[in-house]
């Protein structure tokens, strides 16, 4: 974030001839009602040429995008769908997107899945070229009956990450150490490579948790990383194993697993 803050101070001036409404618009998509009756709803965000935003696990120097769906009504829970991002290298810094534009799925669970939903979205998301600037959006849609199929939102249903078992991972193990300012973790996974180049992201269940770029090399089939996780009080700390997703970016095709066991 620091990192993030000082590209867009060093181009501050031209940013300020840039309005969010040049470089973005987004609308949400009704979608349809499922068959275990949540709906199925989307997230459609355009972006002008060139521009990008975020993945959920940016990079050193994203911005990961927030949502809040507290103004809704009739509404449980929102799971976000992640379509497999970009990986984008500038000035030696690794962040993880969307170019041009993507559309978000957006799995609706209803509190009565009877009545009509009413779906209030307020989102800060960060877009950028070779200027940064932050992003705020406020949009509502009207989920009522049995809806439409949507091709843009089944399209990114496709793109999401192939689980371990479909992208013919045999076996993951995970090494941690404590290190200075929190733990170094070491994953070594069976997998088949899903394209020439290769990124790994791990994510944890505390958000506050700080993840290092990941180092990765191959050696056949086997693909290891490694990363320093480094939370708030700066101490080695107690890692939730289960709850740890590491994901395999390759071109055009990614592996998305939960769960980083001991060797």
């Amino acid at each position: 974030m620091i990192k993030a803050l000082l590209i867009s101070l060093t181009v501050a001036a031209p940013a300020l001839a840039t309005t969010q409404d040049e470089v973005l618009s987004a609308e949400l998509l009704p979608g349809w009602q499922m068959q275990n009756g949540h709906h199925m709803a989307g997230l459609s965000l355009q972006l002008a040429p060139d521009w990008k935003t975020y993945w959920r696990a940016p990079g050193e120097a994203g911005i990961p995008p927030l949502f809040d769906w507290s103004g809704s009504t009739n509404v449980q829970s929102v799971r976000v769908h992640w379509p497999s991002p970009v990986v984008f290298h500038l000035n030696g810094m690794q962040t993880i997107g969307y170019h041009d534009g993507v559309v978000l799925p957006l799995e609706v669970t209803p509190v009565d899945p009877a009545r009509p939903v009413s779906l209030r979205a307020a989102v800060d998301l960060g877009v950028c070229n070779k200027i940064c600037m932050p992003a705020a959006l406020q949009m509502q849609a009207e989920l009522s009956g049995a809806g439409q199929p949507d091709a843009a939102i089944r399209a990114a249903l496709q793109a999401e990450p192939r689980s371990g078992k479909e992208a013919g991972l045999k076996t993951i193990s995970c090494a941690v150490e404590p290190i200075a300012d929190g733990l170094r973790l070491t994953a070594k996974l069976d997998l088949p490579a899903p394209g020439p180049e290769e990124t790994v992201v791990f994510e944890t269940a505390d958000a506050s948790v700080w993840v290092a770029e990941a180092q990765t090399t191959r050696h056949g089939g086997t693909l290891t990383s490694v990363t320093d996780l480094v939370a708030n009080n700066g101490a080695p700390f107690a890692l939730d194993r289960s709850a740890v997703k590491v994901t395999v970016l390759g071109q055009g095709k990614s592996v998305e697993i939960s769960g980083c066991p001991a060797p």
